[in-house]
C-alpha cells in the first residue's frame, strides 16, 4: 500500500529511536513530530526552560531544512508547557523565534516530568522549493 505521505528525516542515518517518522509531507504541508531539547548521541538534555526552548527550536530548524524550509514558513504550532508558570517566559522567546505575522498557537500543559516543554507545528513549503535549495 502506498502511503500519501512521505517522511522527512534530517538525519535518515540517525532515526528518532521511537516509531514515528521526524516529519511527514503531503503536498506542499509539513507536519513536524513533537520535538524536545534532544541531542544526537545524548537523548534529552535537561536545562533550564529558556535551554530547552533553545534546543528544541533548533531541532524543529533542522526537520524544516531538510524539508526545505524556516520557521517562516510555519502556519500552526502546538507547544506543551510543564509548569504554568513557564508561560510568561515562553511568550517572550517565542516571539524572538518567530516574526510576525506569527503563525496560529495552542499551548496547553504535559504530564511529563522529564521534559519542560515540547513543540510540533505544520509549515507550508512549496515541493519545488526543495529543489531548489538542493541545488544550492
Amino acid at each position: 500500500m502506498t502511503r500519501p505521505f512521505e517522511p522527512i528525516e534530517p538525519d535518515p542515518a540517525n532515526p528518532p529511536g521511537i516509531p514515528i517518522s521526524s516529519a511527514v509531507r503531503v503536498g506542499d504541508l509539513v507536519y513536524v513530530s513533537g520535538q524536545v531539547s534532544t541531542e544526537p548521541g545524548r537523548g534529552i538534555v535537561e536545562d533550564t526552560f529558556e535551554g530547552e526552548f533553545h534546543r528544541t527550536i533548533r531541532n524543529v530548524e533542522e526537520i524544516l531544512a531538510a524539508a526545505g524550509g524556516t520557521l517562516d514558513d510555519v502556519v500552526r504550532v502546538n507547544a506543551y508547557l510543564r509548569d504554568e508558570e513557564s508561560r510568561p517566559l515562553y511568550n517572550r522567546l517565542y516571539a524572538e523565534a518567530f516574526t510576525p505575522p506569527y503563525p496560529s498557537r495552542t499551548t496547553t500543559g504535559n504530564h511529563f516530568s522529564f521534559i519542560q516543554i515540547e513543540i510540533d507545528c505544520i509549515a507550508v513549503i512549496p515541493r519545488d522549493r526543495v529543489a531548489e535549495t538542493a541545488g544550492d
